[in-house]
């Protein structure tokens, strides 16, 4: 008998030598991507000129000259500004590039005119839900008008993604139970930080998020969340498997989904190297296993068109 280390090492072996058997027979889908161009005349709120290694024009070729040689046959883009307007911008983008399944807007559900934005928006089928602010969310997800929001997301058949810092994830199950026709999705593991200082209130709220049915955590931005110096995260396995066990734990098989965080991931480590993480982890659960975390259960929360 071999140990679990040897298997998830022999795991990795397989995977690097064969890009694209982590995913289905198409490939992989990467759920979490972000474009934007900053040569435009109005220039982007996101990211900061001071941050000089994100800011430069970002858009999907960019991407696919990476992503493709490693196996990954289309994207999730997910928009980052909150200038309604760069949500047409997005889907402009994918409905110029078959490569963007879909696109995760960014609305803020208590503005007074979310309402017409979502109906004017869910209009293109490419756009499949929005992300909001974990921030906001811990904050005003009890309010009537928030609840009332997320409900009319759901009614449309989109999902919502939530991102920020793990203190938000006390609320998913209470809102996953009050609108359980709503997907929701924890983006990048729920700001667990550094698998080696993981706090007992994340992984008690992942684990309280993932009774719900309706919740899905995507598997994302691992590598920048170490506590390293930029691009030198660790990339072994191992060292992420505190937090890899606890979500498969809370989520299993079915609800769990791959991201990169791409360009971000950058951070971290490069875009082969953030799949390399994470495929032997998911190979070593079995084919069904890492095809569903690699294209099928993006499908099932995404649901972008056929």
């Amino acid at each position: 008998m071999i140990t679990r280390r040897e298997f998830i090492r022999t795991a990795g072996a397989v995977a690097a030598i064969a890009p694209c058997a982590a995913g289905d027979d198409a490939g992989i889908v990467d759920t979490h991507t972000h474009f934007y161009d900053p040569s435009r005349p109005q220039g982007v709120p996101w990211p900061s000129p001071d941050e000089r290694w994100l800011y430069r024009t970002v858009r999907p070729a960019d991407f696919r000259k990476l992503a493709e040689p490693l196996g990954i046959r289309g994207t999730v883009v997910v928009e980052a500004s909150p200038w309604v307007e760069d949500n047409q911008w997005l889907i402009d983008l994918a409905a110029r590039d078959p490569f963007l399944l879909g696109v995760v807007g960014n609305l803020d559900p208590l503005s007074a005119d979310f309402a017409a934005h979502l109906k004017r928006f869910s209009a293109n089928p490419k756009f499949r839900g929005i992300r909001v602010s974990g921030k906001q969310f811990m904050e005003r997800g009890k309010e009537a008008a928030y609840v009332d929001a997320m409900r009319r997301l759901a009614d449309a058949g989109l999902t919502l993604d939530l991102n920020g810092p793990s203190e938000y994830l006390a609320g998913v199950r209470a809102l996953a139970g009050a609108v359980p026709a709503l997907r929701i999705v924890i983006d990048h593991v729920g700001g667990a930080g550094d698998p080696k200082k993981l706090t007992a209130a994340w992984r008690d709220q992942i684990r309280a998020a993932g009774e719900r049915g309706n919740v899905y955590c995507k598997v994302s931005a691992l590598a920048e969340q170490a506590d390293a110096p930029h691009g030198e995260a660790p990339t072994s396995t191992d060292y992420y498997l505190p937090i890899l066990d606890a979500v498969w734990a809370a989520f299993g098989e079915k609800r769990v989904v791959f991201g990169s965080n791409w360009p971000v991931s950058d951070r971290g480590t490069t875009l082969g190297k953030v799949l390399g993480i994470v495929r032997p982890y998911y190979a070593a659960k079995g084919e069904a296993a890492s095809r569903r975390y690699f294209s099928q259960n993006a499908a099932d929360v995404y649901r972008w068109p056929v």
